[in-house]
């Protein structure tokens, strides 16, 4: 394999006390031992793995690995997969689930890069904490996801193309996809006109506002500036239909971008129906959500 940085590694950290702004040795220890996991195993909530299903890309003909690019003065840790010695390329954002980026976010970087993208992956939590050393998602949750503040998440977003168009990237044709926390985030994304389109996978679309996240897909929605396709689950317990059919009907008289925006439900698929390490994937459901993905970024300029 090919590293775009090569880290240094110390997996000993202790990821728990990782903290913005710890100029100490130990703190950069703990976070390049973040960065050297990036893309390796899976949350331990995660497990275990439904080994049957997982897909494995591998990284021949790639440059691809952990990265770092700074931002008010952290380095956020990321995973990168771009075609090896190209420039010039198409941008894509990958917005991890709630569990971070671990191996199956950075397969779907691969599988970008394959088709000749340059995808990043930016693990969004690095100033909080390790996501993967949780073994109770509602601990992970409020513990550690409720304290990333969506104005952080932006800023890192923005970090992960300035850093694109200093590698072989063309963030003129830069779009986003993200799943589940990170479908969310590709709606918010997609509101800023930085990207040209975004792929929401089951993302949520409603909640209540709080200082961390004042702003949720409903309320942004008519102001879209690049459009996005939302491919969501009829079976998901966590996104109701009712809050799809709201989100539908502000697109409906909203921008440009917003009009254009499209959802796709499929009706026997639940939440994570494309997370192929998980009970919850569904083939069929997956692999035409990632072809009509494709399609997407083509039609409105991610190509």
């Amino acid at each position: 394999m090919s590293s775009l940085d090569d880290p240094r590694s110390d997996l000993q950290a202790d990821f728990d006390s990782l903290r913005p702004g710890d100029s100490t040795a130990q703190g950069a220890t703990r976070r390049t031992a973040l960065k050297a996991a990036l893309g390796a195993g899976y949350a331990a909530a995660t497990l275990p793995i439904a080994a049957q299903t997982v897909i494995t890309t591998s990284d021949d003909g790639l440059q691809a690995g952990p990265i770092t690019y700074t931002v008010n003065g952290f380095k956020v840790p990321a995973y990168a997969a771009a075609p090896s010695g190209k420039t010039g390329l198409p941008v894509i954002l990958v917005i991890q689930e709630i569990f971070g980026v671990h191996a199956y976010i950075a397969d779907t970087c691969r599988r970008f890069a394959k088709l000749g993208y340059l995808a990043i992956a930016p693990e969004l939590y690095a100033r909080q904490g390790d996501p993967r050393t949780y073994t109770e998602i509602p601990k992970l949750q409020s513990e550690l996801v409720s304290k990333v503040p969506d104005a952080q998440v932006m800023a890192d977003l923005d970090g992960a193309l300035q850093y694109a168009a200093s590698n072989g990237g063309d963030v003129s044709k830069a779009g986003i996809t993200g799943f589940c926390w990170g479908g969310r985030i590709v709606w918010l994304y997609a509101a800023t006109g930085k990207v040209k389109a975004g792929v929401a996978w089951y993302g949520r679309l409603v909640g209540q506002a709080s200082e961390n996240t004042p702003r949720h897909p409903v309320d942004v929605a008519a102001t879209l500036k690049a459009p996005v396709l939302g491919l969501y689950g009829g079976k998901d317990q966590g996104i109701p239909l009712d809050t799809i059919d709201k989100v539908k009907s502000i697109l409906a008289t909203g921008s440009d971008a917003a009009r254009i925006s499209q959802f796709v439900v499929y009706p026997e698929a639940g939440h994570a129906f494309h997370a192929d390490y998980r009970p919850s994937y569904l083939k069929e459901p997956a692999e035409d959500g990632w072809q009509r993905a494709l399609a997407w970024f083509k039609a409105n300029g991610v190509a």
